[in-house]
């Protein structure tokens, strides 16, 4: 493998795993608890929300996808194709429920707490949940494959 691929590597394992843990905090901790905030504070509180999380998770996201496609177009040794692909479709379907599911209900929480809006974020959620779940596993199998090989 390149040095460059190396560094393109590393930032695909760093960014997917850092977005597994922000992933799973959201769901079982971050999300659950909006019907805690209370209304009075809750439109406050969901737009700071928004404002900083984007902070924290655009960058992440675009170093995943810039990398995944790298890997996908320069596949290095030891790592199957099938892997590069099923993660780079992994990542369109949370891109895609992200767009599409996601963020509507965080737009609708801005304007104030509703709890049907919250139980759909909530088990809308799921689905970028197990996608990152099942890339970080993937992500772990072809840092395996490389180390050992």
């Amino acid at each position: 493998m390149t040095e460059m691929m190396r560094y393109v590597f590393y930032a695909y394992v760093g960014s997917t795993w850092a977005m597994f843990g922000i992933i799973w905090f959201a769901q079982i901790v971050h999300y659950p608890l909006f019907s805690k905030v209370g209304s009075d504070g809750f439109t406050e509180y969901q737009n700071s929300n928004l404002f900083r999380t984007v902070f924290v998770v655009i960058p992440l996201q675009m170093v995943e996808l810039f990398t995944a496609l790298l890997l996908v177009w320069k596949t290095p040794p030891g790592i199957l194709p099938i892997q590069t692909w099923t993660n780079l479709i992994l990542i369109g379907i949370t891109w895609i429920s992200t767009i599409t599911l996601q963020v509507p209900r965080h737009r609708q929480l801005a304007g104030g707490f509703d709890p049907k809006t919250q139980k759909i974020l909530v088990s809308s959620n799921w689905i970028r949940t197990i996608a990152w779940s099942i890339r970080g596993a993937i992500v772990f199998w072809m840092l395996h494959a490389l180390l050992t090989a």
